[in-house]
């Protein structure tokens, strides 16, 4: 309903494209198109010791975008820690445009390949838009210090 006045938080001032602002004799081509690129930023948020972040590489859009890529997050306490994966979009207009996002439990996660859906920046969640994503999950021992071990 208000189209382009939604941008900039519907202040209703919306800032021109950069290849509208530079002086130029070149027009747009109307069957140009723009490539849109997407990457993953994943991210463990927990205790300090478990924190850590990871980005994929960069997809130009196909409306498929495959990933392919593995990341191990060692933890120490994942009863505290969230797995939190957003979505980026590199386009021309605009550096970093966020997608969509989710936050999950890390003690939720079942090993498999799973539908992983998205939320928007609020938390809403988006129709029929989600990341199919495998995860393994495995318990490892760690050896006990007990010179670290505190009595209370």
């Amino acid at each position: 309903m208000h189209g382009m006045f939604r941008a900039n938080g519907g202040c209703g001032y919306v800032r021109k494209p950069e290849h509208l602002t530079r002086p130029s004799d070149q027009l747009i081509d109307p069957k140009t198109t723009f490539p849109v690129r997407k990457t993953l930023k994943i991210f463990i948020v927990g205790v300090p010791a478990d924190e850590a972040k990871r980005k994929t590489k960069v997809i130009e859009d196909d409306w498929v975008p495959v990933w392919d890529e593995a990341f191990a997050f060692p933890s120490t306490l994942p009863e505290l820690a969230l797995l939190r994966i957003e979505v980026w979009e590199y386009d021309m207009h605009v550096k970093d445009n966020f997608a969509g996002q989710t936050c999950l439990p890390i003690p939720e996660l079942k090993s498999g390949i799973r539908s992983v859906p998205m939320h928007d920046k609020k938390g809403v969640k988006y129709r029929n838009v989600g990341l199919l994503m495998f995860f393994e999950t495995e318990d490892v021992e760690l050896p006990i210090h007990h010179d670290r071990i505190h009595h209370f």
